[in-house]
């Protein structure tokens, strides 16, 4: 921790991270191989920020290729579902994405998105608990990548950690928004598209 904050200056958390097994040097990456598949996940947020992945699929690892994170609060603007579809398909760039996966909550965004007839629009699935395993063992079996662009994605692993002070096994709802999108992508894409896998569980060792 003081390596990262210190020297390399990156935020980081002191304790309980959610994901201990990241890590800058395996998971980020500066260029990107060939891609053939391409999907896009989304967490939706009004008043809270908005997080949308564009993901392509390489050499048996999906990549995060770029992102887009709009806070309304930082920048004191709120933005319509009309507004987050035109910035949805600005960062698909016409490239033949397969599916958006969006958060099962933004209903009104699905049926936006539905209107315009342009991709397959999957609710995702929001068991937080059953996600965060399945993140945990796609990071440690190297099987996601993350593009050095995607700022906001890195800045949140550094931060995202357990609510130690809560006795349960939930992370604190602050600097999760790339967290959760990344979470439908995984559960959606990982599990279904490769028939599962065996993830590791980190909470206790992240609660020690």
């Amino acid at each position: 921790m003081f390596y990262e904050r210190y020297v390399l200056g990156r935020w980081v958390s002191a304790h309980g991270a959610v994901y201990p097994m990241f890590s800058h040097d395996l998971h980020v990456v500066k260029t990107l191989p060939p891609l053939g598949r391409y999907v896009i996940s989304c967490d939706y947020g009004t008043v809270n920020p908005a997080s949308f992945g564009l993901w392509g699929y390489g050499e048996g690892v999906w990549y995060r290729m770029r992102e887009y994170y709009h806070d309304s609060r930082a920048v004191g603007a709120q933005r319509t579902d009309e507004e987050y579809a035109a910035a949805l398909e600005a960062l698909a760039d016409g490239l033949p994405v397969e599916r958006v996966i969006v958060d099962p909550s933004a209903s009104s965004f699905i049926q936006c998105l539905r209107r315009r007839e342009r991709w397959e629009i999957v609710p995702a699935k929001n068991d937080v608990a059953d996600g965060i395993r399945l993140v945990s063992g796609a990071l440690a079996r190297g099987r996601l990548r993350f593009h050095e662009s995607c700022r906001d994605t890195l800045r949140e692993f550094s931060l995202y950690r357990w609510d130690l002070e809560a006795g349960r096994d939930a992370p604190i709802k602050e600097n999760d928004h790339a967290m959760d999108d990344i979470r439908y992508f995984v559960t959606r894409m990982l599990r279904e598209g490769e028939g599962g896998f065996a993830a590791l569980s980190t909470r206790g060792r992240a609660a020690r």
